[in-house]
């Protein structure tokens, strides 16, 4: 297969600051383009978009952000990762750029970001991809309302305690990284968890390879914007909106559940044999419906 200049040339590597933290992007260039902003999950980083932005970038400006504790960004100070924060640091990163309006796309974590981000500056945002980003179906919600507040909170000390004596994991090498990679994601290929372990572990001083991402990272919050907030938020946002999800997830259908009716102009897409990371389990079908859908085209 001939690859094309475009598809050849990677992204260049930025540091822009949020809170006093130094946090990385990278910049896929054409500029003069319709800028877009690629924000990835929890745990994951900003090379994980590459296929999507080798792709997007004939027509878009894209940047993608390492977000706070993840990729080549620093970790936050004592180790609290809240929503707000997050949206903070893309507000940041979008000022920096200084280019209004913007298409996001975001996924699960990514996706929520995005998702807040459009409801506080509808303004700002003038088409959005959220692969479920919707967070916990309503049921879940439900079931976390009836544990007492205090019994959150008690939960959430303890899990704090624990990541403070968890240690990274090592590997002998990057292969055994990504095959630990391919066991939490089957869909994967051999390439796509090899790309994605390469550019998502660092090399320790003895040899070994751990995961780039701050551990915790894997908090739950003991409070969160309640139902009423998060709908509110969603009612705000202006421009047209796509919830993608995958039919082999866990994610909640969000027609189903309801949560759809919250939006002014979204719609919902399932990609069929797909998992929670849609875009690299079917990368081709994603992205066709992507593109009618930045096209104007849905």
């Amino acid at each position: 297969m001939t690859l094309h200049a475009h598809e050849l040339v990677g992204p260049t590597s930025h540091f822009y600051v949020s809170q006093r933290l130094r946090l990385h992007y990278v910049d896929w260039g054409n500029h003069g383009e319709t800028p877009l902003l690629l924000v990835h999950g929890g745990r994951d980083h900003a090379r994980s978009w590459d296929w999507v932005a080798r792709d997007l970038r004939r027509d878009h400006h894209v940047f993608a952000p390492d977000l706070r504790g993840h990729g080549d960004s620093a970790w936050a100070i004592g180790g609290t990762y809240s929503m707000v924060d997050f949206v903070l640091d893309v507000a940041q990163l979008l000022e920096a750029v200084d280019r209004f309006p913007v298409t996001i796309i975001g996924h699960s974590l990514g996706g929520a970001i995005a998702l807040q981000y459009a409801g506080v500056f509808p303004e700002r945002v003038s088409r959005l991809v959220a692969i479920e980003g919707l967070g916990p179906s309503p049921r879940l919600i439900q079931k976390r309302r009836a544990t007492p507040a205090w019994k959150r909170m008690e939960d959430w000390i303890r899990q704090m305690q624990s990541f403070a004596a968890r240690r990274p994991r090592h590997y002998p090498t990057i292969e055994a990284a990504a095959a630990r990679m391919r066991e939490a994601n089957a869909f994967l290929s051999e390439e796509q968890a090899q790309h994605l372990t390469v550019h998502g572990v660092m090399r320790n001083e003895d040899g070994t390879y751990s995961w780039k991402f701050d551990n915790y990272v894997r908090a739950f919050a003991p409070f969160r914007f309640d139902t009423e907030d998060m709908r509110s938020l969603w009612g705000r946002i202006a421009c047209p909106t796509l919830l993608v999800r995958g039919t082999a997830s866990w994610a909640g259908d969000p027609v189903e559940d309801g949560r759809i009716e919250a939006f002014t102009a979204a719609r919902s897409v399932d990609i069929e044999d797909a998992g929670h990371w849609v875009h690299h389990d079917r990368l081709d079908e994603f992205l066709g419906v992507v593109r009618a859908f930045l096209a104007g085209q849905g």
